[in-house]
């Protein structure tokens, strides 16, 4: 285990952090709000212990698949401890597993939250809760890739570990400029985002938060009513980035070199639409009776399938009174999640495409024994280690939302709530359903249940291996 390199990447992550911090403190003062003095000191802490952290630069800077999956883990922990400290300087959120839940669902763009009350917070604090958003939804560790000077095998270790889907791969040969062109995407269709609302004349800091949190997927509203309080055009808006912002980022590089074809013949990105056009018809004729004008019953439900499907987490309506019909589906929705490669959470379209192919498979080899068939993707054959990858995962998946369904059973809630619970969380969706429905919270659970969600959170936005490899003793035992 190559322990100064760890150390390394995290004192980068934390003087990133530090100089990150740097704008709600700004925003702080510019609103005239003593919370800005609160992040300015973080900002301070951050950099000063980063640069405690590892006053040296390693020599040896390699970075294995291990080393990449323990750098990872402890990053987002480290992020997320430190980040949680203006919460409770301000007093905002005076208890610190509170502050820390909802950090750690701001950086994994889950969006569960445990306030009553969101528009009681400083403007300095809504602006953090939803740059967290943005940050978390690329990845802090994409951006630092762009940073680091580290041999591009190790900077592929660190991507694969920490970027979301079944497989990883570069879009131009070096690692660092693949980093570039994904914050590139990234930061270009934010910025398309924050115009186009503002064309619909959505206040600029309403903007600016709302932009963050869709384009990482995230659901902090700065609004106690979420986002059902702007018009139907605004609505509109957003609906359309967070189904754009759940497509695999590679897509959008085909069409940047004009391979139009390719972009669109992917069996993901076809599937995935064809999901969200499905749910929209569906959950649209069965909520028609509720609605005065089926147009409203439409971007209701319009938005709700984006917002689910790609693990968003933002609300227009109360959908906990929609019909069963409708709550089933959105159900289904939180585990089918976005596109790999997408900033979106979930199991993934790919991995869900992939499964079926297997049953399908495994279907025609009891018919017919003697026939010889591969699963292929796009075209493509798959590897068997990509296939026994998206077996493990999901097993590793059922085990762990069990586990987490029984610990947080000892607070006696209702098996819908905690169920939804541990889906809103593990698959960083946001709202659940009943207790902690689009008009509850979690605050109610207990300190047990919210650590054990916490880990959830962290779990499923480095998708399981990171962090179990994290917390394994043999991970941390040297070689005889």
């Amino acid at each position: 285990m190559n322990y100064k390199m760890i150390r390394y990447v995290l004192s980068w992550v934390l003087r990133v952090e530090g100089v990150l911090m740097l704008l709600p403190a700004f925003i702080g003062l510019l609103y005239r709000e003593e919370a800005g003095w609160a992040y300015l000191i973080m900002a301070a802490v951050c950099g000063a212990a980063g640069f405690l952290i590892c006053l040296r630069q390693p020599k040896d800077r390699e970075i294995y698949m291990k080393e990449g999956l323990v750098t990872v883990s402890l990053s987002w922990i480290v992020m997320s401890l430190f980040g949680a400290l203006p919460f409770v300087l301000t007093r905002e959120i005076p208890f610190y597993i509170d502050a820390l839940f909802e950090i750690v669902s701001g950086f994994t763009t889950t969006g569960s939250s445990i306030l009553t009350d969101v528009e009681a917070l400083t403007h300095a604090s809504l602006f953090w809760r939803s740059f967290s958003h943005w940050i978390g939804g690329m990845g802090v560790l994409v951006f630092i890739l762009m940073l680091l000077p580290v041999k591009s095998g190790s900077m592929m270790n660190l991507m694969k570990a920490e970027s979301p889907g079944p497989a990883v791969g570069k879009f131009v040969p070096r690692v660092r400029n693949t980093a570039k062109l994904l914050y590139r995407i990234y930061i270009a269709l934010t910025l398309v985002e924050i115009l186009c609302l503002l064309i619909a004349g959505m206040p600029v800091f309403d903007t600016i938060c709302l932009s963050f949190g869709t384009a990482g997927t995230g659901g902090f509203g700065i609004l106690n009513s979420s986002v059902a309080s702007y018009t139907a055009l605004q609505q509109w808006i957003i609906t359309i980035f967070m189904i754009l912002f759940g497509v695999n980022f590679s897509s959008y590089f085909l069409i940047l070199c004009k391979k139009y074809k390719s972009a669109l013949l992917s069996e993901e990105v076809r599937m995935y639409f064809l999901i969200i056009l499905s749910a929209i018809a569906l959950i649209t004729w069965n909520i028609c009776s509720q609605y005065a004008h089926i147009g409203d019953a439409l971007r209701d439900a319009a938005f709700q399938v984006g917002s689910i499907i790609t693990t968003t987490g933002y609300s227009t309506t109360d959908f906990n009174q929609w019909p069963e019909l409708s709550k089933y589906i959105l159900i289904l929705l939180m585990f089918i999640g976005a596109c790999a490669g997408s900033t979106g959470g979930g199991i993934k379209v790919s991995r869900i495409l992939i499964m079926l192919k297997t049953i399908k498979k495994e279907m025609t080899s009891l018919i017919h024994p003697r026939s010889v068939k591969c699963i292929k993707f796009d075209k493509h054959p798959l590897e068997h280690e990509v296939l026994r990858s998206v077996n493990v995962f999901f097993i590793t998946y059922m085990v762990l939302f069990v586990f987490s369904m029984l610990a947080i059973s000892f607070d006696e809630f209702s098996l819908e709530t905690n169920f939804t619970a541990v889906a809103a969380t593990i698959n960083n969706i946001g709202p659940g359903l009943d207790g902690v429905g689009p008009m509850s919270n979690f605050g109610a659970y207990s300190w047990f249940s919210k650590i054990i969600l916490i880990l959830d959170m962290l779990v499923g936005r480095l998708e399981i291996f990171p962090v179990i490899i994290l917390l394994n003793p043999s991970t941390w035992r040297r070689k005889c």
